[in-house]
């Protein structure tokens, strides 16, 4: 079953790992058959933004984050799970899986 979730990343300089992050999450989501929009938040601002749409429809949010989630309040009603922005770049899949999980289980 196809599921949707959303991601922020950010890292603390934001340049690489904001970028490694985002790109393990979308590949990871593809090859687990599951649908992922990913808002990065970088050195040149939040790139892809999310938008309220995306919020309301994504079932989980994953904040793969060293550093604070700008307009963070969007996501007030969202389950979320928190991972340091290196988690997906390690192990995506897993990330993706403890995220689903926190739905699964409420």
């Amino acid at each position: 079953m196809k599921r949707k979730i959303i991601a922020v990343t950010a890292c603390a300089t934001g340049v690489a790992h904001t970028y490694m992050a985002a790109k393990a999450l979308k590949k990871a989501a593809k090859s687990m058959g599951h649908l992922l929009k990913v808002e990065t938040q970088g050195a040149t601002g939040i790139e892809n933004e999310l938008t309220e749409k995306d919020v309301n429809i994504g079932e989980v949010v994953i904040f793969a984050v060293d550093t604070k989630v700008r307009d963070k309040e969007r996501f007030d009603h969202q389950r979320i799970l928190h991972v340091p922005v290196a988690a997906p770049i390690k192990d995506a899949e897993k990330v993706i899986s403890d995220a689903l999980e926190l739905v699964d289980n409420q």
